[in-house]
């Protein structure tokens, strides 16, 4: 358990945030900016046009142009949040641990779990937090099939189906399209860091997977663009899980089958193109699921919409802030990321 901090509960800690492409710029700055516990004291970003932009969005915040900087005036900052890509985090979480700083990691951590064991034993030895940015425990779906399993509505669940998928053939248009996996790329790193947690985070750990990857051989990186993933849990129940960014037709977001009924949700959570859009956490339409996007529980000619659970990324920033301030519960304990980054290795060893 982190130990507390020593600072006034009252001041709000200053929070920087490196990054500023879909990371920083959609989910870190503004979740920081609208939670009073925060306040968001520099973005860090060598691209002018992001520097442009972060000046106009927050005008009261610091804009800098390296990471260089900012360590040069740790003693200014609280928590350090890298919305970089994975290749260079291991190399900036390391310097802001060493500068006595709480830090924030985007998801899948790191490029390896070895360089994940090495942040975790460095942030006990330095006695600051570091905890890893899963935010999709927080989605509008995923919580409403918590609260179905918790309350037992599905029965003894034996298969979850869980599901990422888009249409973006011709790719992301920024470094996932060649970031290699030696550098943390490749959908199965992207998108596998967050279907393996919550498959994890459901149903526990995990006794035995298996996976399949492909990968476009006209690209530069040889990082996968398909990818499906099998995990056996210790708790008996069988996750099947698909990430495809070239799908035309998509399947179901989640597909739950138990011996009572099933579930199943079409879509993904709103709460990105909301935050894409301006919208803020402050807004009473945040992180609430239209009833048509509702998913469906019972069987096959007798089932019932599911009233969604409200989206809840701000979560994330209030368990940090507890546990920065008074030694709280982690948000993400980073041992779980390491496990989830640990069968993503083995499946790339053995596609």
């Amino acid at each position: 358990m982190p130990t507390p901090t020593n600072r006034d509960p009252q001041t709000p800690l200053r929070a920087a945030v490196v990054g500023y492409g879909i990371s920083g710029r959609v989910f870190h700055a503004p979740l920081i900016a609208a939670d009073p516990r925060y306040r968001l004291a520099a973005i860090v970003t060598g691209d002018p046009d992001r520097r442009r932009q972060a000046a106009n969005r927050y005008p009261n915040t610091q804009i800098l142009g390296r990471p260089g900087e900012l360590l040069a005036q740790a003693g200014d900052f609280d928590v350090v949040i890298l919305g970089t890509p994975p290749a260079t985090h291991f190399e900036l979480a390391a310097a802001a641990i060493e500068a006595g700083l709480h830090v924030v990691v985007d998801k899948p951590f790191v490029a390896t779990s070895t360089e994940g064991q090495e942040l975790i034993a460095r942030a006990e030895r330095a006695g600051v937090v570091l905890t890893v940015f899963q935010n999709r425990r927080w989605d509008a779906d995923f919580l409403t099939l918590k609260r179905l399993l918790r309350e037992g509505d599905l029965g003894e669940v034996r298969s979850f189906e869980s599901r990422f998928e888009w249409w973006r053939p011709d790719g992301f248009g920024n470094w996932r399209d060649e970031a290699t996996i030696a550098q943390g790329g490749g959908i199965l790193h992207d998108l596998g860091a967050h279907l393996i947690d919550q498959a994890i985070d459901l149903f526990g750990p995990v006794t035995g997977s298996y996976g399949e990857t492909d990968r476009d051989t006209r690209e530069p990186a040889d990082a996968d663009r398909e990818a499906f993933v099998s995990l056996r849990h210790a708790s008996g129940v069988r996750s099947r899980l698909w990430m495809n960014g070239r799908a035309a037709q998509v399947g179901a977001r989640f597909h739950v089958l138990g011996s009572r009924a099933g579930y199943t949700k079409w879509g993904l959570d709103g709460q990105e193109p909301a935050l894409d859009s301006g919208l803020t956490p402050a807004d009473p339409d945040y992180g609430v699921e239209p009833e048509a996007a509702w998913g469906r529980i019972g069987v096959d000619g007798a089932t019932t919409p599911v009233p969604a659970e409200r989206g809840a990324y701000p979560e994330f920033y209030r368990l940090l802030a507890d546990a920065v301030l008074d030694g709280g519960p982690l948000p993400v304990d980073p041992e779980e990321s390491l496990a989830t980054l640990r069968i993503i290795e083995a499946i790339h060893r053995h596609p």
